[in-house]
């Protein structure tokens, strides 16, 4: 990915959404030709000359102290996810950037990641990568995201799921929300990893096939997700409103695993029961590994 167009054009996002108002400016007359900040007014925010800000935000970052990144954080409004992605931005564009990155597990998971998603029996869980693959799940992780094994590619892919299949529509009730985390999260990515051609080719394939993944590609939003609340509509269940914790695994760079519990004694916690037991009677795990264009059924009423 280029890295000084990535930079050009978030830095200029985040400004074109900060109003001079809400950064507590004076306005003297005349029409702006800017829907944000001007480039002027966000180098006195940040206390560095004009020309030395134009040659950050045409994506000249190399050697840019923490101070100057903290100041320009600052005066844009940066959370806490745009911040990290400024930084990561930044390292990237050193010239030793490419040569720190870590390399990144991408594929099958060690055996004792796999052991440890099998103990989490009463809620879904799975593990996946900085492509937005499912690369390791338990029997309810793979029957949370059945709908997402019914095609023939494996491993399967969030992002491709949310953008080119139909289903997820239904899947997702507030499928708008699920569009813009997936590519939020893919900006954050990208960011982190920026010599990353499989995740380049996945960006350039949803570009290429999905107008509603390039409108949000283009807006550069990033974003954390470690924890809240997620709702479903599964084929074979219904709604389920579940939480989820999501951590980057340390020993396995690259990796997440992500639990979703739902709340005990909600209609939710039954519907994971249920959803257990279908899994068991269509026996999900080896529909999705092994048969994926197999039909899936939904449970008998009970």
């Amino acid at each position: 990915m280029d890295n000084r167009m990535a930079v050009r054009e978030f830095l200029a996002s985040r400004r074109a959404k900060i109003t001079p108002e809400m950064a507590g400016l004076k306005l003297y007359g005349g029409r702006r030709r800017v829907p944000g900040l001007r480039r002027e007014e966000v180098a006195m925010l940040a206390g560095v000359s004009v020309d030395y800000y134009t040659k950050l935000e045409r994506g000249n970052l190399s050697g840019t102290s923490e101070s100057v990144l903290d100041a320009i954080a600052g005066a844009l409004r940066l959370d806490e996810a745009e911040r990290d992605h400024l930084y990561n931005l930044a390292r990237a564009a050193s010239p030793s950037g490419r040569a720190r990155q870590r390399p990144l597990q991408s594929g099958t998971v060690r055996p004792a990641l796999q052991f440890m998603l099998d103990a989490i029996t009463a809620a879904p869980a799975f593990i996946g990568n900085q492509h937005m693959d499912i690369v390791a799940a338990n029997q309810l992780g793979f029957a949370l995201y059945s709908e997402m094994y019914r095609g023939p590619a494996r491993p399967a892919n969030h992002s491709r799921f949310i953008f080119l299949d139909p289903k997820a529509r239904d899947f997702y009730p507030d499928w708008e929300r699920a569009a813009s985390t997936n590519v939020a999260l893919l900006r954050t990515y990208s960011g982190q990893n920026p010599f990353d051609k499989g995740l380049a080719d996945l960006v350039g394939e949803l570009s290429m096939r999905s107008e509603e993944f390039r409108t949000r590609w283009a807006a550069h939003n990033v974003r954390r997700h470690y924890a809240g609340t997620k709702v479903f509509h599964h084929p074979a269940v219904g709604e389920l409103e579940l939480t989820y914790e999501a951590m980057d695994l340390a020993e396995d760079p690259g990796f997440r695993l992500t639990v979703y519990p739902a709340v005990p004694g909600s209609p939710s916690d039954e519907r994971l029961r249920l959803l257990a037991s279908w899994a068991a009677t269509e026996r999900i795990r080896e529909l999705a590994v092994a048969e994926p264009q197999a039909s899936w059924r939904k449970p008998a009423n009970k």
